[in-house]
């Protein structure tokens, strides 16, 4: 008996997998999960960006900017690279405009943040920017769903 029920459940996984109909059924979720994911990720992360972006004023205007630097690029650029993926990339993302390409700089930054700005400081002080990164690499991978300009643009007239 025990054999015949793991039999059946085994069919029926594989038809719940594999039977096209149902897979039709779960893209309207999957379209909404990513409206949620960006709107979530790129909603949060753009404050962080408006208060790099006033730094990076500010410390233009007083001749000096005080940040990491990344790769010795200088603090004024790595700022600037900053305020991109932290301010413009997810302003994108948020609109669903080129938004697996945006998703790449915002993912960058934040990798930059938790393994090169914070990288002898202990996970709890990562944990912010690892996780930032982790949904922009599935926006990046996955694109912004039907509910983004991105499709608006690219449906056939």
């Amino acid at each position: 008996m025990e054999g015949r029920s793991k039999r059946r459940m085994a069919l029926f996984i594989r038809w719940v997998l594999c039977h096209p109909s149902l897979l039709c059924r779960m893209t309207w979720q999957k379209d909404v999960s990513l409206l949620l994911l960006r709107l979530g990720a790129g909603g949060l992360m753009i404050p962080h960006g408006w208060g790099k972006f006033n730094r990076l004023m500010e410390g233009l205007q007083a001749g000096e900017v005080q940040f990491y630097d990344w790769m010795g690029i200088g603090t004024e650029a790595s700022l600037a690279l900053a305020v991109m993926g932290e301010l413009v990339a997810p302003a994108f993302v948020v609109l669903g405009l080129f938004t697996r390409w945006m998703s790449i700089p915002a993912a960058i930054t934040m990798a930059v943040a938790a393994f090169g700005a914070h990288a002898g400081d202990p996970i709890a002080d990562k944990e912010h920017a690892l996780l930032f990164l982790v949904p922009f690499v599935v926006l990046a991978l996955m694109g912004g769903g039907r509910y983004g300009v991105d499709h608006r643009l690219s449906r056939p007239k």
